[in-house]
Protein backbone atom coordinates (compact mmCIF):
# COMPACT_ATOMS: atom_id res chain seq x y z
CA UNK A 1 0.00 0.00 0.00
CA UNK A 2 1.54 3.45 -0.78
CA UNK A 3 1.41 5.77 2.03
CA UNK A 4 -1.36 8.44 0.48
CA UNK A 5 -3.74 6.33 2.01
CA UNK A 6 -2.45 6.63 5.43
CA UNK A 7 -1.26 9.96 5.54
CA UNK A 8 -5.58 10.76 4.42
CA UNK A 9 -6.71 8.99 7.52
CA UNK A 10 -4.47 10.15 10.02
CA UNK A 11 -4.93 13.95 8.36
CA UNK A 12 -8.46 13.42 9.12
CA UNK A 13 -8.08 11.68 12.37
CA UNK A 14 -5.95 15.13 13.60
CA UNK A 15 -7.95 17.84 12.02
CA UNK A 16 -11.29 16.09 14.15
CA UNK A 17 -8.83 16.53 17.08
CA UNK A 18 -8.44 20.18 16.79
CA UNK A 19 -12.35 20.55 16.47
CA UNK A 20 -13.56 18.52 19.50
CA UNK A 21 -10.88 21.03 21.44
CA UNK A 22 -11.97 24.50 20.04
CA UNK A 23 -15.31 22.90 20.55
CA UNK A 24 -14.66 22.37 24.33
CA UNK A 25 -13.96 26.71 24.85
CA UNK A 26 -16.59 28.44 26.25
CA UNK A 27 -18.06 31.53 25.60
CA UNK A 28 -17.06 34.14 28.23
CA UNK A 29 -20.11 34.75 30.62
CA UNK A 30 -19.48 38.09 30.90
CA UNK A 31 -18.70 40.97 27.91
CA UNK A 32 -15.63 42.63 29.92
CA UNK A 33 -12.23 41.92 30.37
CA UNK A 34 -12.40 39.91 33.58
CA UNK A 35 -14.78 37.69 32.05
CA UNK A 36 -11.71 36.98 29.71
CA UNK A 37 -9.61 36.39 32.32
CA UNK A 38 -10.90 33.36 33.57
CA UNK A 39 -10.93 31.71 30.27
CA UNK A 40 -6.95 32.74 29.94
CA UNK A 41 -5.70 29.47 31.27
CA UNK A 42 -8.03 27.16 29.56
CA UNK A 43 -7.07 29.15 25.96
CA UNK A 44 -3.44 28.95 26.57
CA UNK A 45 -4.01 25.06 27.36
CA UNK A 46 -5.57 25.05 23.78
CA UNK A 47 -3.35 26.82 22.14
CA UNK A 48 -0.20 24.45 23.42
CA UNK A 49 -2.26 21.26 22.50
CA UNK A 50 -2.82 23.12 18.63
CA UNK A 51 0.65 23.79 18.16
CA UNK A 52 1.39 19.91 19.63
CA UNK A 53 -1.02 18.78 17.22
CA UNK A 54 0.15 20.73 14.26
CA UNK A 55 3.97 19.93 15.23
CA UNK A 56 2.38 15.82 14.80
CA UNK A 57 0.68 16.49 11.87
CA UNK A 58 4.11 18.48 10.14
CA UNK A 59 6.20 15.86 11.18
CA UNK A 60 4.19 12.59 10.38
CA UNK A 61 3.79 14.07 7.08
CA UNK A 62 7.66 14.31 6.28
CA UNK A 63 8.08 11.15 8.32
CA UNK A 64 5.86 9.27 6.03
CA UNK A 65 7.94 11.03 2.84
CA UNK A 66 10.55 8.90 3.91
CA UNK A 67 8.43 5.94 3.31
CA UNK A 68 7.94 4.52 -0.20
CA UNK A 69 5.06 1.61 1.36
CA UNK A 70 3.43 1.24 4.12
CA UNK A 71 3.59 -1.90 6.40
CA UNK A 72 0.86 -3.95 8.42
CA UNK A 73 3.05 -3.56 11.70
CA UNK A 74 3.19 0.99 10.57
CA UNK A 75 -0.47 0.52 10.15
CA UNK A 76 -0.97 -0.30 13.82
CA UNK A 77 2.36 2.07 15.11
CA UNK A 78 0.29 4.87 13.37
CA UNK A 79 -2.86 3.82 15.12
CA UNK A 80 -1.29 3.71 18.34
CA UNK A 81 0.27 6.98 17.64
CA UNK A 82 -3.50 8.67 17.04
CA UNK A 83 -4.65 6.64 20.51
CA UNK A 84 -2.48 8.87 22.35
CA UNK A 85 -3.07 11.86 20.43
CA UNK A 86 -6.88 11.18 20.73
CA UNK A 87 -6.50 12.06 24.17
CA UNK A 88 -4.86 15.50 23.63
CA UNK A 89 -8.86 17.23 23.93
CA UNK A 90 -9.34 15.15 27.23
CA UNK A 91 -6.25 16.52 29.01
CA UNK A 92 -6.37 19.81 26.98
CA UNK A 93 -10.16 20.58 28.90
CA UNK A 94 -8.78 19.20 32.14
CA UNK A 95 -5.56 21.12 32.68
CA UNK A 96 -6.90 24.18 31.28
CA UNK A 97 -9.59 23.68 34.00
CA UNK A 98 -7.71 23.28 37.03
CA UNK A 99 -4.01 24.69 35.61
CA UNK A 100 -3.24 24.90 39.58
CA UNK A 101 -3.90 21.61 40.58
CA UNK A 102 -0.64 19.17 39.80
CA UNK A 103 -2.92 15.94 38.97
CA UNK A 104 -4.59 17.23 35.41
CA UNK A 105 -0.93 19.23 34.41
CA UNK A 106 0.58 15.46 35.06
CA UNK A 107 -1.30 13.79 33.30
CA UNK A 108 -1.41 16.33 30.17
CA UNK A 109 2.33 15.42 30.10
CA UNK A 110 1.92 11.55 30.42
CA UNK A 111 -0.36 12.10 27.47
CA UNK A 112 2.50 14.02 25.73
CA UNK A 113 4.91 11.34 26.70
CA UNK A 114 2.83 8.40 25.62
CA UNK A 115 2.10 10.35 22.13
CA UNK A 116 6.21 11.05 21.67
CA UNK A 117 6.64 7.38 22.40
CA UNK A 118 4.15 6.23 20.29
CA UNK A 119 5.66 8.54 17.25
CA UNK A 120 9.36 6.88 18.02
CA UNK A 121 7.58 3.19 17.90
CA UNK A 122 6.26 4.95 14.51
CA UNK A 123 9.68 5.16 13.04
CA UNK A 124 11.36 2.58 14.61
CA UNK A 125 8.77 0.39 12.58
CA UNK A 126 9.50 2.32 9.29
CA UNK A 127 13.18 1.77 9.64
CA UNK A 128 12.84 -1.73 10.09
CA UNK A 129 10.82 -1.72 7.24
CA UNK A 130 13.14 -0.35 5.36
CA UNK A 131 16.22 -2.42 6.03
CA UNK A 132 20.03 -1.92 7.14
CA UNK A 133 20.15 0.74 4.37
CA UNK A 134 16.84 2.87 6.10
CA UNK A 135 16.63 5.75 4.61
CA UNK A 136 14.83 7.24 7.98
CA UNK A 137 17.93 6.02 10.56
CA UNK A 138 20.59 7.93 8.11
CA UNK A 139 18.34 11.34 8.50
CA UNK A 140 17.22 10.92 12.32
CA UNK A 141 20.76 10.28 13.41
CA UNK A 142 21.44 10.43 17.30
CA UNK A 143 18.16 12.09 17.61
CA UNK A 144 19.18 14.37 20.39
CA UNK A 145 15.59 16.50 20.38
CA UNK A 146 13.87 13.38 20.84
CA UNK A 147 15.78 12.14 23.74
CA UNK A 148 15.56 15.79 24.95
CA UNK A 149 11.93 16.09 24.92
CA UNK A 150 11.09 12.61 26.99
CA UNK A 151 13.73 13.86 29.45
CA UNK A 152 11.76 16.95 29.34
CA UNK A 153 8.34 15.10 29.35
CA UNK A 154 9.81 13.08 32.54
CA UNK A 155 10.46 16.13 34.02
CA UNK A 156 7.19 18.07 33.62
CA UNK A 157 5.36 15.50 34.89
CA UNK A 158 7.45 15.18 38.62
CA UNK A 159 7.76 19.29 38.93
CA UNK A 160 3.87 19.14 38.42
CA UNK A 161 3.43 18.14 41.86
CA UNK A 162 5.77 21.10 42.44
CA UNK A 163 4.56 23.60 41.17
CA UNK A 164 2.48 23.41 38.00
CA UNK A 165 3.33 26.56 36.13
CA UNK A 166 6.95 25.28 35.60
CA UNK A 167 5.92 22.08 34.62
CA UNK A 168 3.72 23.87 31.98
CA UNK A 169 6.47 25.55 30.85
CA UNK A 170 8.10 22.68 30.26
CA UNK A 171 5.74 21.59 27.92
CA UNK A 172 5.89 24.79 26.38
CA UNK A 173 9.76 24.24 25.84
CA UNK A 174 9.08 20.87 24.40
CA UNK A 175 6.61 22.35 21.39
CA UNK A 176 9.10 25.19 20.94
CA UNK A 177 11.63 22.66 20.03
CA UNK A 178 9.52 20.93 17.44
CA UNK A 179 7.91 23.83 16.53
CA UNK A 180 9.82 24.31 13.35
CA UNK A 181 9.71 20.83 11.25
CA UNK A 182 12.52 18.53 11.40
CA UNK A 183 15.13 19.80 9.03
CA UNK A 184 16.54 16.40 8.46
CA UNK A 185 13.54 15.19 7.15
CA UNK A 186 12.26 17.95 5.49
CA UNK A 187 15.94 18.42 3.51
CA UNK A 188 14.66 15.04 2.08
CA UNK A 189 11.60 15.87 1.51
CA UNK A 190 12.16 19.04 -0.43
CA UNK A 191 14.68 16.86 -2.67
CA UNK A 192 11.84 14.53 -3.82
Amino acid sequence: MRTGRLEAFSDGVLAILITIMVLELKVPHGADWAALQHLFPVLCAYVLSFVYIGIYWNNHHHLLHTCDHVTGGMLWANLHLLFWLSLVPVGTDWMGEHHLDPLPTAIYGGVLLAAGVAYVILQSTIIRSQGERSQLRALLGNDVKGKLSTVLYLLGIVTAFVHTGISQALYACVAAMWLIPDRRIEGRVAES
